[in-house]
């Protein structure tokens, strides 16, 4: 018995791939839809299979699926970020016509609101899934079988790098034009926040290659911080040509700036693309990387990843449809409309690629936290809010409510807004972002805007050394663990890398411990001829926790006010 598969673009980068893969299995009869008839029959003469002229967006599409007889509608059409009012309109159309649905979606919005459709499928008898391509199918299966044994996830990170050579459709130039500079939602550290699409430029190191990747959006976006509890997940994408990377972040700047869009200028860049196909490669990569912890308390960092030359690159985005075809076909997967997260392991892609010479690689790597290689065994005798706050793998976000005191002399008055300390108040929102890059931890504090940086890395492995610093002035703090929680006694200081007296380091308390089951702080400064500089204190919890900082911690219970003019030269 032979399964019909109708493909809605299926002569065009990605649809042809699927429907040459397809149309070489017996179980399969392949229809190749489309606008134009001659492109789908060229294709069919070629590769095999039915042509079919049929409009995606017109009125006889229901009509046209019946008279084919499709027992699965695949739509590798795109782009799906500009499928108009009603977006689901051809899978909807799909199910009532008796067929399972599959798409290629790569767009976050498309592919998170398939599940409109779950009673329609339910109802149906049918399958509905968005996303059967390289994200989320293949970003969400490779995470499945990294985040084995991993309990606490705090990163998952997923870049694609094609090769200059790939085919590029015009639908591709379009989703991608389509977020240059536009307002991307992304979660970091347990928050969501905006950042301009195709920003941040970074250099990837795939394997052998070396490349330029920005964020971009993707459907893992939305779908991966909840349904991995992940505390952040970004997604990048890179152009091989430094001139075509780097152009494109160029001219999204106006776009940032709220000048419309880029996807006017589809057509005549997918001109320039393609004049400039004969330089760079045909080698492209993809890698998924996670990191967090496992059940006995390690911290991890895992790593898939894949290289695909001799041009195969764009093969991959076909593969996870055609798996799920052959699945559709064995009705192995039950009724019900969903996006395509975890719909097949891992190692079933990777056979499946095996024929294309696509190689992949894994690799585990140790990330121990900063305060931990620093502190060495005497890390775990912290109390456990106090180990958690300190356990940085990518991007911590902890938030609460302070209260600052300022010095009262015009001296401390004028150097805290120098250096960005806030003023002085009580319930004061504090959100403090901790950052890993490296071996270097970036803090930002934020007291209800007034905000204020440091970099933090450790010195000598287990020696308690941590060397702390704020913009010219470095400071080496010996920390002081007990069961209690932490003190960051100030043992050393330089400016612009010139030591100084032991007379002019700051005087200072600092202490972190547990109240109420949150982890606190309290951080008092003094300078010589100054006096006392700032007092801050508060209580602090993860972004991704419920409920808020008690009111009375900010009250003086946890010091005495005299520490404000303490001589002891502890603190940070």
């Amino acid at each position: 018995m032979t399964t019909s598969v109708l493909i809605l673009g299926g002569y065009g980068a990605f649809g042809a791939r699927l429907a040459i893969a397809l149309a070489n299995e017996p179980e399969f009869d392949v229809i190749v839809a489309g606008r134009t008839l001659s492109k789908a029959a060229a294709h069919t003469a070629r590769h095999g299979g039915r042509p079919l002229q049929v409009d995606r967006d017109g009125d006889l599409l229901h009509a046209a699926i019946a008279a084919a007889g499709a027992d699965i509608v695949v739509d590798a059409a795109g782009p799906f970020q500009s499928y108009g009012t009603d977006p689901l309109r051809v899978a909807r159309t799909a199910l009532s016509a008796g067929a399972h649905y599959v798409d290629l979606s790569d767009d976050a919005a498309f592919t998170v609101s398939i599940t409109e459709l779950d009673r329609v499928a339910l109802d149906a008898g049918r399958v509905a899934i968005s996303g059967a391509s390289s994200v989320p199918a293949v970003s969400s299966a490779a995470v499945e079988a990294l985040s084995q044994g991993i309990t606490d996830l705090h990163l998952i990170s997923s870049v694609i790098l094609p090769g200059n050579r790939a085919p590029r459709g015009l639908s591709v130039m379009q989703a991608i034009l389509a977020q240059a500079g536009r307002p991307l939602r992304i979660y970091t550290g347990d928050q969501t926040r905006s950042v301009p699409g195709w920003s941040a430029p970074r250099r990837e190191r795939v394997g052998p290659l070396r490349r330029w990747s920005c964020l971009i959006g993707a459907p893992d976006l939305a779908l991966f911080p909840e349904h991995y509890a992940a505390r952040s997940v970004e997604f990048r994408a890179g152009l091989e040509l430094k001139i075509m990377h780097f152009g494109l972040w160029f001219m999204s700047l106006p776009i940032r700036a709220g000048l419309g869009t880029l996807t006017p200028l589809a057509r005549p860049l997918k001109r320039i693309a393609d004049w400039m196909e004969r330089f760079g490669t045909d080698t492209g990569a993809m890698r998924v990387t996670v990191s967090g912890l496992t059940r006995d308390g390690a911290s991890v960092q895992r790593e898939w990843w894949l290289i695909a030359g001799a041009g195969k690159g764009p093969e991959i985005p076909a593969i996870p449809a055609a798996i799920l075809c052959r699945k559709l076909a064995r009705g192995a997967l039950d009724p019900g409309a969903r996006p395509a997260l975890g719909l097949f392991d891992l190692s079933e892609f990777e056979v499946t690629c095996a024929p294309h010479g696509i190689t992949f690689e894994r690799r585990e790597t140790d990330v121990t936290p900063i305060f931990r290689q620093t502190l060495g065994p005497a890390f775990d005798r912290l109390p456990d809010q106090i180990r958690d706050l300190h356990t940085v793998l990518h991007h911590r976000t902890c938030q609460g409510l302070a209260r600052v005191d300022r010095g009262p002399s015009l001296a401390a008055r004028m150097i805290c807004s120098v250096m960005g300390f806030p003023a002085s108040g009580d319930r004061i929102p504090v959100t403090v972002t901790m950052e890993r890059s490296g071996a270097v931890e970036h803090w930002t504090r934020n007291f209800a805007g007034r905000r204020f940086r440091s970099h933090l890395r450790s010195g000598a492995d287990g020696t308690g050394e941590i060397i702390e610093r704020f913009g010219p002035l470095r400071f080496t703090i010996a920390l002081r663990p007990d069961e209690a929680g932490l003190t960051w006694p100030v043992t050393g200081g330089s400016l612009l890398g010139i030591p100084l007296p032991r007379r002019l380091l700051p005087e200072s308390v600092t202490r972190e411990e547990v109240q109420d089951a949150r982890a606190s702080f309290d951080v008092a400064l003094s300078l010589p001829l100054v006096g006392p500089l700032i007092r801050y204190r508060g209580q602090l919890r993860s972004a991704g926790q419920t409920g808020a900082a008690s009111s009375d911690s900010f009250s003086d219970r946890n010091r005495p006010e005299s520490s404000m003019t303490s001589s002891t030269q502890i603190g940070r």
